[in-house]
């Protein structure tokens, strides 16, 4: 019954002023936008009711409908657009961050507005979803009542539709995503790997031009055959490819794969590297930063203890990353390195992954700015 009462508190506060034509359209505007937050808290808890059929849930759920239909679009348009570019560094997010909860593009881009972000590391999941893949997109209140396939029954489904996918929804939620504050630096769609055919990786080349990323992402190949395959491509469409790594990570881990092509390129993950322990120091990572970073693309924060310290996930300032020194360095230098902010570590109860991702952003305003 909590759930109702606040929906239509929310639901009378906001028509009321809406009616009253007693405030501007900005002053508005900033009034929705501030509501906007709660408003998605209070969609993602009745989604997640939605498969109890009761009448309290009934109403809960037309209540918080409701309620988004008394906020006009034109309205939240009106007001500022989310900005994370701090001192000259462009903060951002990969959508992985956000696993644990719906994850339509609709809810995406509420989740970036809700923490302030505009440019991101998009997953390929919810673009292939948006652009209308018949492989079921599953996870936290997504669609899971589908058809239950084996992994090579998604595989087969997911290379036959991208072969021959138009880039026109592509486009179309560029466009979306730009009318909303929000930009796609890098693209991670799982169609680089490989067993992916030449098609599927033409596939994911047009769609991060589709998008307006400068790269996709994916992990650093075994073997360097298929980096060079994919720097192939990569020069073909002018397209980097941002190869990421885990514990696997060392100074010379990208050497042979930069050397095969300009558009091969580091997709960093600075929390991986120290994890990974060995030679690999706070010390060496900024030199690396330093040494390699016109063929860094983009690249991963987290904070991971060392492998001394046990590697574990933790919240930024509690880790052995040198979260401060690395945006420090970036700022001072002047490198244009897109920063994703990337959760890993457990989500503390009662919170959730966009009150986190938004303790990150603000972690990073308070250095950079």
């Amino acid at each position: 019954m909590l759930l109702i009462g606040v929906a239509n508190l929310l639901s009378r506060i906001v028509n009321s002023v809406y009616c009253s034509k007693q405030v501007s359209r900005k002053n508005f505007a900033l009034l929705a936008q501030t509501l906007n937050p709660i408003i998605i808290k209070l969609k993602n808890d009745s989604m997640s009711h939605q498969q109890n059929n009761s009448r309290r849930d009934f109403l809960t759920h037309s209540a918080i409908l409701g309620l988004g239909m008394l906020v006009p679009k034109d309205m939240l348009a009106f007001g500022p657009k989310p900005n994370s570019k701090f001192g000259g560094v462009q903060m951002g997010v990969i959508t992985y961050s956000f696993r644990s909860m719906p994850g339509s593009i609709d809810q995406l881009i509420d989740y970036c507005k809700t923490c302030g972000i505009n440019a991101i590391e998009l997953m390929g999941e919810p673009a292939e979803a948006f652009a209308g893949s018949p492989v079921p997109f599953g996870g936290p209140g997504r669609d899971n009542n589908g058809p239950k396939l084996s992994q090579q029954e998604r595989m087969k489904m997911a290379r036959e539709w991208r072969e021959s996918a138009s880039m026109d929804k592509f486009i179309e939620l560029r466009k979306k995503l730009s009318k909303e504050g929000i930009s796609v630096y890098a693209f991670k769609p799982n169609a680089l790997n490989e067993n992916n055919t030449d098609g599927e990786i033409e596939f994911a080349m047009n769609a991060a031009k589709a998008l307006g990323a400068t790269s996709v992402t994916v992990e650093i190949p075994a073997k360097a055959t298929h980096s060079k395959r994919l720097g192939y491509f990569a020069s073909k469409h002018k397209v980097y490819v941002g190869y990421h790594a885990h514990t696997q990570a060392t100074d010379t881990a990208w050497d042979e794969a930069l050397a095969q092509s300009p558009y091969n390129s580091l997709n960093l993950d600075c929390g991986h590297y120290i994890a990974a322990g060995g030679n690999n120091t706070k010390e060496s990572l900024l030199a690396l930063i330093e040494a390699k970073h016109d063929r860094i693309t983009s690249m991963h924060l987290k904070d991971r203890k060392n492998k001394t310290n046990g590697g574990e996930n933790m919240p930024w300032g509690e880790g052995d990353t040198p979260i401060k020194e690395i945006l420090t360095l970036l700022k001072t230098k002047k490198y244009k390195i897109p920063v994703s902010i990337e959760l890993e570590y457990n989500v503390p109860a009662g919170s959730d992954a966009v009150k986190e991702v938004a303790k990150c952003v603000a972690y990073a305003k308070n250095i950079l700015s």
